[in-house]
């Protein structure tokens, strides 16, 4: 199979990606967890803070602050169980249980994995991988890689003041064994979720941060003793306390780097014992394949990208003016949950509708390398939605212009019914939702700018996009469900996305509900 059929497949026709053949082998499930055996391990405080209100920027960045970070970015903060009804006539149920985390993840299986280069006192300078099961870090190679993570980015970023840099990587095995092909689109929406997450903490933690995309993957993959035949790091994201700090030096001028090849051999090898607990060897060729064709082994190859504008016909419904919401990151997080049969029809004003758009937009001129220093781009992923009900607004769908913080009709009337035929299973009900939510990216997935890393990258900002949409969501008394299994086709029509060269790549319905019943305990220390 091309790898233009593969990904026209996971974007237009999912049934190809995931056979129905498919057998899920539960027994042989991987862990949501990386364990590494035989390493230095530096256990964290379990003391996390139930509040991330009031928090000071640390001159010095400790291990208590970082180990708090880690958790609310990644940790495990929920044991649940749930019942359900297995067999109606003879009222069987059946008990699930599952450790969760403040990000969600399809099918809660959380492929990715965070590692972290830390330079901070009371702790050898080197590379980490944070244990998510014992809230520890794992000493993976001990030195000073300033120099050398620098020319892995470009030497764009100052790495001599940063006290850390983060490292999201995806395990390809932890979602294709239960999706097939049709993980490589999951696995790189919950590498964004992660990265949403991660930003949304840094700024509580008083830490600035940058996305970097593009790196030398080899280089960085090989630092950390990853195998890409079964893991690849995806997003580099240095964290300082430093304000003038250099993100974006050197952009244009590529003379005299080195390649990712030639950076590897500065490094010997090294390779660490894990367990996934996995004993099957399964391959997954497509996603591999993927992976290798999206690897960059050249600075030549990094770009940044200019996103025109949308432009609709007709005149916009001007949203009201809301100030900033100001909200307990740490609060909204244990509050954040995923209604599938849950949601309860309610009114939704205008004043929730334009604080939900409102911030879910701003957030994202978050900084990153295809921005560069360019100050407040145009966005490469964008809001629409399907409105019903709402206090003065008429029912239809629409695009969110955050620009003029307005609504743009596309298309008028209830379209609900047409919403809901298009689920490929009935796990929701969208006549019990409001607000219908699509997030709306390049229909050719950058590919054009950046090649197959495109796909990746376009994913990750739809995964950004998304937590951040359901976080402010929580903080305002509603709950989302994002869906992939939905007609990407149908939802294009009704928004009418041919003329605009864009896709639908994720449905959140969003709206009240009422809690399941689950037994849910904390694992706050």
């Amino acid at each position: 199979m091309s790898l233009e059929v593969f990904l026209h497949n996971l974007h237009f026709d999912t049934d190809k990606a995931r056979p129905p053949e498919w057998e899920v082998d539960w027994e042989d499930a991987p862990l949501a967890y990386k364990l590494y055996r035989g390493l230095p391990v530096v256990p964290l405080s379990q003391e996390v803070p139930l509040t991330l209100e009031g928090q000071e920027a640390p001159v010095k960045p400790d291990l208590h602050k970082v180990g708090h970070f880690l958790w609310y970015v990644f940790g495990l903060t929920q044991f649940c169980q749930s019942v359900f009804a297995s067999d109606f006539t003879e009222q069987a149920v059946s008990l699930t249980q599952s450790y969760r985390r403040f990000v969600p993840s399809g099918g809660a299986l959380y492929p990715n994995e965070l590692y972290m280069y830390l330079k901070i006192e009371a702790l050898p300078v080197g590379v980490y991988h944070y244990d998510v099961a014992h809230h520890r870090l794992v000493l993976l190679r001990k030195g000073d890689f300033d120099s050398y993570l620098a020319r892995t980015l470009g030497n764009r970023c100052d790495m001599s003041a940063c006290f850390g840099t983060v490292f999201v990587s995806t395990m390809f095995l932890k979602n294709f064994f239960k999706y097939s092909d049709f993980a490589y689109r999951l696995i790189g929406l919950d590498a964004g979720v992660l990265i949403g997450q991660l930003l949304e903490v840094a700024e509580r933690f008083g830490f600035a941060s940058t996305v970097y995309f593009q790196f030398l993957d080899r280089a960085i993959n090989h630092l950390l003793g990853l195998s890409e035949q079964e893991e690849s790091v995806y997003a580099v994201i240095p964290l300082s306390i430093e304000p003038t700090i250099t993100w974006f030096a050197n952009e244009n001028n590529t003379d005299g780097i080195v390649s990712a090849t030639e950076l590897c051999q500065e490094l010997p090898a090294v390779q660490h014992n894990h367990y996934v607990r996995s004993q099957k060897a399964i391959e997954c060729p497509m996603l591999i394949k993927m992976n290798e064709a999206s690897l960059l082994e050249s600075l030549r190859s990094f770009q940044q990208i200019e996103e025109k504008d949308i432009n609709y016909e007709g005149h916009a419904i001007a949203l009201p003016h809301v100030k900033r919401l100001s909200y307990d990151l740490a609060s909204a997080c244990r509050r954040r949950y995923s209604p599938s049969l849950d949601f309860v029809l309610g009114k939704v004003s205008q004043t929730q509708l334009a604080t939900l758009f409102q911030e879910a937009m701003a957030f994202f001129s978050y900084r990153n390398d295809l921005d560069g220093a360019h100050e407040k781009p145009a966005s490469r992923v964008s809001l629409y939605g399907c409105l019903y009900g709402v206090k003065g607004m008429p029912d239809g769908a629409y695009y969110y212009d955050s620009t003029a913080h307005a609504l743009w009709p596309v298309r008028p009337g209830d379209h609900r019914l047409w919403l809901q035929q298009g689920m490929s299973a009935d796990n929701v009900n969208l006549l019990q939702v409001p607000l219908c939510l699509h997030i709306i990216g390049d229909k050719a997935h950058l590919k054009t700018a950046l090649g197959y890393r495109g796909y990746r990258i376009q994913q990750m900002e739809a995964g950004i996009l998304m937590q951040r949409l359901l976080l402010v969501a929580s903080a305002i008394g509603m709950g989302g469900h994002p869906l992939l299994g939905f007609d990407v086709n149908l939802c294009d029509e009704i928004y009418k996305m041919d003329s605009q060269g864009k896709t639908s790549l994720i449905q959140i319905p969003v709206g009240p509900y009422r809690p399941r019943p689950w037994l849910e305990g904390s694992l706050h220390g």
